[in-house]
């Protein structure tokens, strides 16, 4: 067992994606940066900004968004750095494969398998919440059986498994299908979005923003913490590197600049929305932005927002569910997992084996669970992944120093040594629970991987080829 932090080789790695298992290189800069718009404005914008400014942060979400903004920066960085220097399907996975080895692969890999399939089934249920909303709004109203999980008094949530199962067939397709679709979703709800800021800026009441700080520093960290969740898309743009026509340069143009968009408008809805309604009033509610709307009296807006956060949600859907099946993918082919996730179909050149499985739990998971502090461990997951990727920067430059960096991060290792700080200071302020259902996870997955993954991966059965030999 020494050899559990046995690396692979990124020529080994790069030379896996020209195989006949390898995937369609059809993605440039602006459809990755539309992917990552298309995963970070949703959830977070549509729903956690109210839980945030009510709970946690108060008027002062706006600076709890800019403290996640920064240590996602810093991340996103490091992200660039690795991403054009390995352009591999399985992101934070394969980076630590190839820097830190397989056992930390294995473990940041299955980190992100819980990551990606809580998200999903977390904004399935949230995209009901907003379709049924809608309906009623139309005079049209859903019997509970359903539309809510078992254990909240219905027999299943319909809409969230049907919406889930149109984008499994939109993944199915192939990636360029699923990306003009998210393009064109990502042009409504950033016009949803900047409707609202338009509508709302004349309503800012600066009465609102006091107390600006009702529940001090730890509040606006804790705040912090729990808004990550709207920051994990520049992590899915990284698991499509395997599909990009030119990583090198597009890779950091997307994962950069769709952070950058993003931050300012969290930043701005955040400030208009807490200068709208006082934040308290939050609290009632799970769809914030559309309810700032009726609270002024803008009841048409509120509609118009409605439509857009169901558009946002289903966008964020898609880029989830393909970086799911990417890390499945990838695992697939290393042999962690079971050949058969790694599979690309000939007709689609997509995965779609993977897709049906992340599809069908997914649906089970949206439909028959009732998802509390998901986004948490969502959020633990994906700070993790961030800590792994910006350690592997740092280790690669000291083991690789001569392999060609098309981007650099700059001022390293303090910048990648800041985003793992950053990182972990987050992590420190989560909940506890959430902390220990993480480690019966990763426990789980320790079981799992000297149970299957040590004996079946490539490395080991390369090992054994050569001595029989």
């Amino acid at each position: 067992m020494k050899d559990i932090f046995r690396t692979k080789s990124i020529d080994s790695l790069i030379a896996e994606t020209k195989g006949k298992e390898s995937l369609q290189k059809v993605l440039g800069s602006f459809e990755l940066t539309m992917l990552g718009i298309g995963a970070i404005i949703g959830t977070g914008i549509f729903v956690l900004t109210g839980i945030a400014a009510a709970n946690y942060s108060g008027p002062a979400l706006v600076i709890s968004f800019i403290i996640a903004g920064l240590a996602c920066g810093f991340a996103a960085l490091c992200y660039s750095e690795i991403a054009a220097m390995v352009p591999v399907a399985g992101s934070a996975y394969t980076y630590g494969y190839a820097a830190l080895g397989e056992f930390w692969a294995w473990i940041i890999g299955w980190d992100l398998i819980l990551e990606y399939a809580f998200a999903i089934g977390t904004v399935a249920i949230g995209w009901s919440g907003y379709f049924t909303s809608i309906l009623g709004n139309l005079g049209i109203t859903l019997p509970t059986a359903i539309t809510k999980a078992p254990f909240e008094g219905g027999l299943i949530n319909l809409p969230a498994v049907l919406i889930l199962v149109v984008i499994t067939a939109i993944l199915v397709a192939g990636v360029k299908q699923s990306t003009t679709t998210n393009n064109i979703i990502v042009a409504i709800k950033l016009a949803v979005v900047l409707l609202f800021i338009v509508l709302g800026v004349g309503h800012v009441k600066p009465v609102n923003w006091h107390p600006f700080m009702p529940y001090g520093w730890n509040g606006v960290f804790a705040g912090a913490s729990v808004i990550f969740f709207a920051y994990i898309g520049f992590d899915a743009v990284s698991t499509a590197a395997e599909e990009v026509k030119n990583p090198q340069k597009d890779l950091p143009r997307g994962i950069i600049a769709s952070l950058i968009i993003c931050t300012i408008l969290y930043i701005v809805v955040s400030a208009i929305l807490t200068g709208m309604v006082p934040y308290l009033k939050f609290k009632e509610t799970a769809a914030p932005v559309a309810f700032a709307l009726q609270q002024v009296g803008i009841n048409w807006g509120s509609a118009l927002v409605s439509v857009g956060a169901i558009c946002g949600l289903t966008s964020v859907l898609i880029v989830m569910m393909f970086g799911q099946t990417r890390i499945l993918f990838a695992m697939s082919r290393d042999g962690l997992l079971p050949k058969v996730f790694g599979h690309v179909n000939l007709k689609f050149h997509t995965p779609v084996k993977s897709t049906l499985m992340v599809g069908i739990i997914t649906m089970v998971v949206a439909g028959f669970t009732p998802i509390g502090i998901v986004s948490e461990l969502t959020n633990v997951g994906t700070l993790s992944a961030f800590i792994i990727v910006s350690a592997s920067v740092v280790v690669l430059r000291k083991k690789d120093p001569d392999r060609p960096r098309s981007f650099k991060v700059p001022f390293s290792p303090i910048t990648p040594i800041f985003s793992i700080v950053a990182c972990a200071f987050l992590i420190a302020h989560l909940q506890t629970v959430t902390l220990l259902r993480f480690v019966v996870w990763l426990v789980i997955g320790l079981i799992l991987y000297f149970a299957y993954g040590y004996k079946h991966s490539t490395i080991t059965e390369d090992n054994a080829g050569e001595k029989a030999i």
